[in-house]
């Protein structure tokens, strides 16, 4: 671990972190696994300041049990901009009288990460959206993301293309693209003719791997934009580079803690 890294550890792990003041605001509604409602509204928010969003159609999840099946998630048709903590959907992918009941999630939320959250135990996070370069690179007739950069090597062989898109993500086509994250090496899926899927551990991990393959794909569409050779990198260097960046420590929890202070410091009632 270079000195850096180890720095950013020590920071990361410090006893002494700031206390989140939202947090501990008097108004804050008393809910069920605060943590984790409030780590998902900072992304929710943060994805729509970022541009990672699409209108009111896409989704985020993280399983807040052991067996992974019972998770939070956006309420049907909510901007993501304006979503809080106490907003979000607590649902049971076991349950099979979801959509009959008032404030039934978005059907093809529930298709799509209802059966993931069912058949893929270790996506302990999930998050679809439709970013524009990712969702570019999902409509090419291939979409491999070649190593050209530090970020584009950061997910050499650990993507997974589906080729087979069967139109919206009911229950049926979700459960066909949970089929295809059996390999848990394998934590972002380029939806072919659709967008991008996007596994993690913790909404700190998924939501930077998000931000991170939406730039990486912005810099190949970029590069073939001007109708230039690319600069590959060979196989054992790219595949270094992406071992070296997922053992980089905090990188992640330090993202999402930066964003949090951001929306701390504008007042921002994300964890309301």
């Amino acid at each position: 671990m270079n000195r850096l890294a180890a720095s950013l550890w020590a920071t990361l792990t410090s006893t002494e972190m700031p206390v989140n003041q939202e947090l501990a605001r008097s108004d804050i509604p008393v809910m069920d696994y605060p943590a984790e409602r409030t780590d998902l509204a900072v992304a929710f928010r943060s994805a729509a300041r970022l541009n990672l969003h699409e209108a009111v159609a896409n989704h985020f999840s993280l399983a807040v049990d052991d067996s992974g099946k019972r998770f939070l998630m956006n309420p049907d048709q909510r901007h993501f901009a304006t979503l809080c903590a106490s907003d979000l959907l607590l649902l049971d992918a076991d349950d099979e009288q979801v959509m009959s009941r008032p404030g039934a999630p978005d059907p093809t939320a529930w298709g799509l990460h209802g059966m993931v959250h069912r058949l893929v135990p270790h996506a302990r996070c999930v998050m679809h959206a439709h970013p524009i370069f990712s969702t570019v690179l999902a409509s090419l007739a291939d979409s491999r993301l070649p190593a050209i950069d530090q970020n584009t090597a950061t997910f050499f062989n650990r993507v997974v293309i589906d080729e087979g898109f069967g139109g919206l993500a009911f229950e049926e086509e979700g459960r066909r693209i949970a089929g295809l994250l059996d390999d848990p090496t394998k934590l972002v899926m380029v939806m072919g003719n659709h967008g991008v899927l996007v596994i993690g551990s913790s909404v700190a991990e998924t939501f930077n791997r998000l931000y991170y393959f939406e730039r990486a794909a912005e810099t190949y569409i970029r590069a073939l934009q001007t109708g230039m050779p690319l600069r590959i990198m060979p196989d054992d260097i790219a595949a270094r580079t992406a071992a070296e960046i997922s053992d980089y420590p905090g990188q992640a929890q330090m993202h999402l803690a930066g964003l949090r202070s951001l929306l701390d410091m504008e007042g921002d009632h994300y964890a309301r």
